[in-house]
């Protein structure tokens, strides 16, 4: 038996489970306090770099990087023009996407690469739109949608592509 591959795919194991408990940490709180807290998030987006480097069975280290820069950009730009939009009309409304989110897309980016990235958030838009309007919600809390999302994407490159 080889005590090495034990080793390797335990810790493997290890670090997609804490992912996991990570996932449903931001999700639950953002779900309860529209907040994604630092301390799972930062976790969560470590994780990411040290499979993408070390495990790179999905994509490697250079794609992770493309992802999280593509996801970042993104997200702040999107997240900018809708404050400027919403401010234009209402100057005491609330920030439609708050810096939670845009740390959550960049760190998706990593895991996810930046064709995951946008199947990802594809699938958490409609998912939240579609929750959005059945439930009558102004604020729609993000993390859930796109970690729900961001699976079904992982799955889909992991299985299917």
């Amino acid at each position: 038996m080889n005590y090495y591959a034990l080793v390797y795919y335990g810790f493997f194991g290890f670090l997609l489970v804490t992912a996991i408990w990570c996932m449903y940490q931001m999700a639950v709180a953002d779900w309860r306090r529209r907040i994604i807290p630092d301390a799972y998030l930062f976790p969560f987006m470590i994780i990411g770099l040290i499979v993408t480097t070390f495990f790179p069975w999905l994509h490697g280290i250079r794609i992770a990087i493309i992802g999280a820069t593509f996801g970042y950009v993104l997200a702040t730009l999107i997240g900018f023009a809708f404050d400027y939009y919403i401010r234009r009309r209402n100057p005491d409304a609330a920030t439609p996407i708050g810096m939670g989110d845009i740390k959550l897309i960049f760190t998706g980016g990593i895991w996810l690469g930046p064709d995951g990235l946008a199947w990802a958030l594809v699938i958490a838009c409609i998912g939240g739109i579609i929750w959005g309007r059945c439930k009558k919600q102004k604020y729609i809390p993000f993390a859930p949608f796109f970690i729900i999302g961001g699976i079904l994407s992982f799955l889909g490159n992991l299985f299917l592509l």
